[in-house]
């Protein structure tokens, strides 16, 4: 008689437990969230980010459900960090050097020389950078950070050679950094955002710019540019941040799923398709018939020296947030080390 009795309660505390959990679930809000880059839908980056949310989906049971929104449709580029602060879009793409002097720290990750590749120095980058995204990106839930493989010198009518080409020309700059190294060297920053750049160099407001590779033909810059120095100058940092008020309705469940795509993992993920595509822009170039040339060990040297300033600009906008430059750079530099992406 006790023996059955313990069955029945057990079963009826079992099924209890089965019924809280069932109804827990079932009372589990249902998300939508908008997910806004700035690049065209053929971007490597729209497929990962599609991807990323799908996976999100699975892991929650369907109850974070997404939508990609690309080419600028919900704000412009310069305005991503802002847009999920605000809840204009739940997750966005932004290049945090499209606003000069406002995230000083991931700014290391933009100097030139620094990053040789894009996978594995995006790795780098996300895994250095995690433990100062809670402050420097404070308005916001920071989910990664990557790179793109590296860019260089593009230009309409000369080959840019050596630092003193430079002087005289208008360059849209890719970011903050590599705006103050045009400015060094004597040129004239013309600030654009990637999908304005055709534009400002098919009318003249620019001469040349700094970009990738691959993505000189998919914004249709290759119709506009003859010359292309194949050094690889420099990266662009960029990150995926999320907005606070949307992640903090979550239920735990909910934010676990959100936390295990917010990992170094994924920075690697999303970065590496778009990584291959820019190293293939290269070859692509070439076989359009574009002058892709090299420069010399001495003109290599040329260009290492006149960046220096730049490693002082960026360490007194770190020392001006209360950091330490020596000590933040020398835990990147071992992260590059590690991912085997340093140049």
């Amino acid at each position: 008689m006790e023996k059955r009795l313990a069955r029945y309660v057990y079963a009826a505390a079992l099924a209890v437990a089965v019924g809280g959990a069932s109804a827990a679930s079932a009372q589990e809000k249902t998300f939508d969230l908008k997910i806004s880059h700035w690049v065209p839908p053929s971007h490597p980056l729209q497929k990962s980010l599609e991807d990323w949310g799908a996976s999100v989906e699975k892991e929650s049971g369907g109850t974070i459900r997404y939508k990609v929104y690309p080419a600028q449709q919900l704000g412009k580029a310069f305005d991503h960090y802002d847009m999920a602060r605000d809840g204009i879009a739940d997750l966005t793409y932004i290049n945090p050097g499209y606003q000069p002097g406002r995230f000083p720290i991931i700014g290391a990750g933009e100097l030139p020389f620094l990053i040789a590749n894009g996978k594995g120095g995006s790795q780098a980058l996300d895994a250095w950078y995690r433990k100062y995204a809670e402050k420097e990106m404070k308005d916001v839930k920071f989910c990664l950070a990557f790179v793109h493989d590296p860019g260089t010198f593009h230009s309409k009518s000369k080959k840019v050679m050596v630092p003193d080409d430079v002087k005289g020309m208008k360059i849209r700059p890719a970011h903050a950094t590599m705006a103050t190294f045009v400015t060094q060297l004597g040129g004239t920053n013309v600030q654009s955002s990637a999908p304005e750049v055709r534009d400002i160099l098919e009318k003249g407001v620019a001469d040349a710019v700094t970009f990738p590779w691959g993505s000189i033909p998919l914004f249709g810059i290759d119709k506009v540019t003859k010359y292309h120095m194949e050094v690889p100058l420099y990266v662009t940092t960029f990150a995926l941040v999320f907005n606070k008020d949307k992640y903090n309705q979550m239920s735990a469940k909910q934010k676990k799923a959100i936390d295990d795509h917010c990992t170094n993992e994924w920075a690697l993920k999303v970065a590496s398709p778009w990584a291959d595509f820019e190293h293939s822009g290269i070859a692509k170039l070439k076989a359009d018939g574009h002058d892709v040339y090299t420069i010399s060990a001495d003109q290599l040297a040329q260009w290492k020296k006149a960046s220096e300033p730049l490693q002082k600009s960026w360490a007194d906008g770190v020392k001006k947030t209360g950091g330490d430059p020596d000590s933040i750079m020398k835990e990147l530099k071992a992260e590059l080390g590690k991912f085997q992406s340093a140049y």
